[in-house]
Formats: structure tokens, C-alpha cells, sequence
């Protein structure tokens, strides 16, 4: 859910050269078709947890227990698609991303339709906490992880029990400013572009190991399990994306077509189809008891590192050879940006959003219990309305805020000139 603006290509690169590098700017058409798979997934998951059918015994529930891996793919992706700019105002000194800007983009494409959906849940299902105003604060700034003394059961109330993510995705988005500048000091000390990406990601691999510690913090020496809502629990996934936006760079500004880092990528592009199955590896791995229990669970220590240790390896496996591709066609980029898929990665947003108002009401309105239910009916019930409420969300909330956005930067540009 995340734009860039179109860069430069790098004044050393032959026409050749380019169409066997990363693309570094403009829109990423697989990453729509990523957004859908992890905006579905997701759904899927919360229809298996609703319908208690990822509680039953077997692998497919092990499997379907393990849909929240959807959430670190959301990660990554702003990890890497919003650190772009950054990466290339150091490696290829590019003009650094206004920070003022930057935000307001940010706010403009996630808050209003989030507000719409809090709007709509608040009211419905929280009442009457939902009639003092003050309680609509929290969610209303996306800092309910942040309260000490939360007035709703679990990570969010009833209809809202997503946007816990959502929560450390802001976080993420005030944070990157920050963490960008502190990450270029460090790269200026590199006296050539190669050198500044070495950099770079070597305080990119400082930043991951923020969240080992964090879950030994959080665990150490009782569990706090409101700590895993926070954003250094899940900085190793946006870590992550940040450090594949800093090899795409680092590939254009080597000169030698045969230099490691650009057989590493055209490597790992080329092998998407290993880089896949070693992912489905990885996950099956990941529906065993050596990740933790199922749902939101109480974990030890070990257990939580597992899990974040091998989601992470999951992500990379699977985006990596996405975020590495070249600007040229593509088997993988025609399987994840077809028409279908960009669609449904434009709506993936509303589609994340209004998932639990769809599935509380449709349990309200049959009157069945939490943890029943058929998975099949249930799923594409669920998923029917979803659609159709997100197709509407992006028409009439995120579409009008987004040309809101373009206008701003319009006039920016005139005022410039």
C-alpha cells in the first residue's frame, strides 16, 4: 500500500545493463498481486480462527493456524517499499524524501478509510464505552497498543481486532524518518556508493536484532505479552524489507555485470520457483508446535523466537525474488500484476480493514457461536461481503484521498518552479 515516486536510473548503467537489475522506482506491479495474497490470507485465517477450524486436530488446521504470517508479508513490504527514497539518497545521492511530506502521505492514505471502519465498529459493538469520546482516542491516533489500561478483552475490541498491525504500521511509518536519518549518518562515513550500501545494511542488521531482544525484554523476567503489540517485536520484518531496498541499489551502483551482489539478485530472481517452495517448507515448519500454540496464545521465550525467526525466513523466501525484479516482463511479474491481481491488490486495503465487521456481523446476524460454524460457507460469505465493502471503501474514501494527495504534490511542484 505504498507508492514511490519514479528515480532516476543510474548514470553508469548501460540499457542492458538496467534490464538486468532491480527496478528501484516507480510502481511495482507483482507487489499489487503480494497485497491480495496477504490481505486474503488474512481473512482466511480469521474465518479458520472464528470457525474454531484452525483449532481442530491435523495439518491443513496446523495450516490454516498460521495464517497471521500474512501480517510480517504486510511488513516487509512497507519496509521495502517506503525505505526506497532513503536507500537511494545515500547509495546513489538522490534528493532525500521530505519527512513532512512523507507523512501526510502516509496519513492520507491510511487513516481516512480506517476511520471510516472504527466509525462503524465503535458504535456497534462497543457501546457504551463508545459513548465517551475519550475512548474513541486511542484508536482514532492508532496508539491502542500504547494503553496501559485498555477498557476493551484482547488486542482490539469486537470489529476491530486487526488493527492491532495497523497500530505498529504507524508506529513504523513516525519511526522511518528517524531511523533514516540515524542510518545515513552512518553510510556517509563510505567513501563510494558500494561502500555506503555496506553500511547501510550493516545498521539495518544492528536495527533487526531490536526484536530478538525486545521478546527476551518481554519475556525476561515475566511475560508481558502487551509488549508483542509493539513495533520492536516486529522491526526485524520491516528490517527486512529495508535491507532489500538497499541491495537493489547496491546492484545498480556496482559496475561489473559478473560482481556478487548482482549475481545474487538476478540469482534469486531467477529462482523464484525454489525461493517459493523453500517458503511452503518453511511454513509447514512453522504449523508445528515448535512456533507456539495456535491463535494468540501465551508463548515462552523459544517459542517466540522460533516463530519470528522462521517468518522471517519465510517473507524473505517469498518476496525477495518479487522486490529483486527487473523492469522487464516477466513469468512472476505476470502471475502476481495481471489485471486481477492489481485489482485486487487496490482493494487489499478495505479488504484488511473491514474483515471482522463483515465476520462479527455475519455471526450476529445467524446467531451462531464463537468457534462453530461451517469454513466453507462462512468463507466465502465473508469474503463476498469483504469484497464488495472494500471495492466501495476504495471508490469513495481511499481513491478521493489519494487525488487529494497527487493535488498537494502538484502544487508543490508549481510552487518550486
Amino acid at each position: 500500500m505504498t507508492e514511490t515516486g519514479s528515480m532516476p536510473v543510474h548514470q553508469g548503467s548501460t540499457g542492458r545493463d538496467v534490464r538486468d537489475l532491480p527496478a528501484v522506482g516507480g510502481h511495482l506491479d507483482a507487489m499489487d498481486g503480494v497485497r491480495a495474497v496477504a490481505s486474503f490470507g488474512v481473512l482466511l485465517y480469521h474465518v479458520a480462527s472464528t470457525t474454531g477450524a484452525s483449532l481442530r486436530e491435523g495439518f491443513l488446521p496446523a495450516l490454516l493456524s498460521r495464517g497471521d504470517i500474512g501480517v510480517p508479508i504486510f511488513f516487509l513490504l512497507s519496509g521495502f517499499l517506503l525505505y526506497r527514497p532513503w536507500a537511494g539518497e545515500v547509495v546513489r545521492g538522490e534528493a532525500p524524501p521530505g519527512a513532512g511530506g512523507y507523512l501526510w502521505k502516509r496519513a492520507l492514505r491510511i487513516l481516512p478509510a480506517y476511520w471510516l471502519v472504527v466509525a462503524v465498529a465503535l458504535p456497534l459493538w462497543s457501546w457504551p464505552q463508545a459513548a465517551d469520546p475519550v475512548n474513541w482516542l486511542p484508536f482514532l491516533l492508532l496508539v491502542q497498543n500504547y494503553v496501559p489500561e485498555p477498557w476493551w478483552a484482547g488486542a482490539s475490541p469486537p470489529g476491530l481486532g486487526q488493527m492491532w498491525s495497523l497500530s505498529v504500521e504507524m508506529t513504523f511509518y513516525l519511526a522511518l524518518p528517524l531511523l533514516a536519518v540515524a542510518l545515513r549518518a552512518l553510510a556517509r562515513r563510505g567513501a563510494d556508493p558500494v561502500a555506503r550500501a555496506k553500511l547501510l545494511l550493516t545498521g539495518i542488521c544492528a536495527l533487526a536484532l531490536v526484536s530478538p531482544l525486545w521478546a527476551i525484554f518481554s519475556h525476561v523476567p515475566a511475560h508481558r505479552p502487551e509488549l508483542g503489540l509493539w513495533l520492536p517485536r516486529s522491526m526485524l520484518y520491516f528490517a527486512a524489507g529495508m535491507a532489500l531496498a538497499v541491495v537493489s541499489f547496491w546492484a545498480h551502483a556496482e559496475t561489473d555485470p559478473d560482481a556478487p551482489v548482482r549475481r545474487l539478485t538476478r540469482g534469486v530472481r531467477e529462482s523464484w520457483v525454489t525461493c517459493w517452495i523453500i517458503a511452503a517448507f518453511v511454513y509447514a515448519v512453522a504449523a508445528s508446535p515448535i512456533a507456539g500454540g495456535r491463535l494468540f496464545e501465551i508463548q515462552d521465550l523459544w517459542t517466540d523466537i522460533f516463530e519470528m525467526t522462521l517468518y522471517t525466513v519465510f517473507v524473505l523466501a517469498l518476496l525477495s525474488p518479487v522486490a529483486l525484479q527487473t523492469p522487464e516482463p516477466s513469468p512472476l511479474r505476470s502471475l502476481l500484476g495481471n489485471r486481477v491481481m492489481r485489482y485486487l491488490g487496490r482493494i487489499s486495503y478495505g479488504v484488511f480493514l473491514w474483515q471482522f465487521v463483515v465476520i462479527v456481523g455475519w455471526y450476529e446476524l445467524t446467531g451462531q457461536e464463537t468457534f462453530s460454524g461451517d469454513l466453507l460457507t462462512t468463507l466465502v460469505v465473508c469474503t463476498a461481503f469483504t469484497v464488495l465493502l472494500a471495492d466501495l471503501s476504495h471508490r469513495l474514501v481511499e481513491a478521493p484521498a489519494l487525488r487529494l494527495r497527487s493535488r498537494g504534490r502538484g502544487r508543490g511542484r508549481r510552487r518550486r518552479h
